[in-house]
């Protein structure tokens, strides 16, 4: 049984797509319900659509992760439903059209902050104190924070730094007391990702050059679920190529992407 949030699109469509794949019933996340509401394509509409013409089992529900009761509700919904959550991945983002690199920080609207971390740091914070509620009773689960190498070096915006660098605390503080209760919790840093925004933009602002498919974390987030070991990781940074080699996994090719860890100093 798994959550993942912010899937109507990203790298969070592509971890439903994989754990779905895997066997779990996954509950899926995100405010555009249907096609067409967003300015980008995707919705939870169609992520169910294609986990269920794959033969999955999703449920999506509409939630807007800035409303903590929204959350709240959310969770109490899979416990009445479910009666158990094994796997949380916190994907949920916020990235304002805004956003462009190429702009210093002083001259972009104050808000990027608000966006970034309400729905990103905070957001998963939240989420992982919901889990955390229903895993720790009993005695397992796993949480993953979709993270970044931004967590050490400049990516996109000053903003999105400190958000990544607060989620990887997040994951290494909530460890030690969630290890006491059999639950594991772990930051997964893609590399640059062929989302449906990246590839938007990839006229010469993203270098796709050892980009990652959509799915590719999410084979790696299986990969820990599956680990009877995955206790050895908790706390842990490990970019989703590090996952590849330790699991064995690889893209429908064959091929692996770039390491988000690389040149990170």
């Amino acid at each position: 049984m798994a959550l993942v949030t912010g899937a109507s699109r990203g790298i969070g469509k592509g971890c439903a797509l994989e754990l779905a794949a895997a066997g779990a019933v996954t509950y899926i996340t995100g405010r555009t319900m249907e096609e067409g509401s967003s300015a980008l394509p995707g919705s939870l509409a169609r992520t169910a659509h294609d986990i269920e013409e794959a033969g999955g089992i999703c449920v999506p529900v509409a939630c807007d992760h800035r409303e903590d009761d929204q959350v709240g509700a959310l969770f109490e919904r899979i416990e009445r439903e479910q009666g158990r959550l094994d796997v949380l991945v916190n994907s949920a983002f916020f990235v304002s059209g805004d956003l462009d690199p190429r702009v210093p920080f002083w001259e972009t609207p104050i808000r990027l902050w608000d966006d970034m971390l309400d729905v990103g740091t905070r957001s998963a914070y939240v989420a992982t104190h919901f889990a955390a509620r229903a895993m720790v009773p009993a005695r397992r689960g796993l949480i993953v924070n979709i993270s970044s190498a931004g967590a050490v070096r400049f990516f996109h915006h000053l903003a999105y730094g400190v958000g990544k660098a607060a989620l990887d605390r997040i994951t290494r503080d909530a460890a030690p007391p969630l290890r006491e209760h059999g639950v594991a919790i772990v930051s997964v840093w893609p590399w640059v990702v062929k989302t449906e925004r990246v590839l938007e933009l990839a006229g010469g602002r993203v270098p796709l050059d050892g980009a990652e498919s959509q799915r590719f974390t999410g084979r790696g987030i299986v990969a820990l679920a599956a680990d009877s070991e995955v206790m050895k990781k908790t706390g842990q940074a490990i970019a989703s190529r590090v996952l590849s080699e330790v699991y064995g996994f690889a893209e429908d090719d064959g091929s692996r992407p770039r390491n988000a860890m690389d040149n990170v100093r």
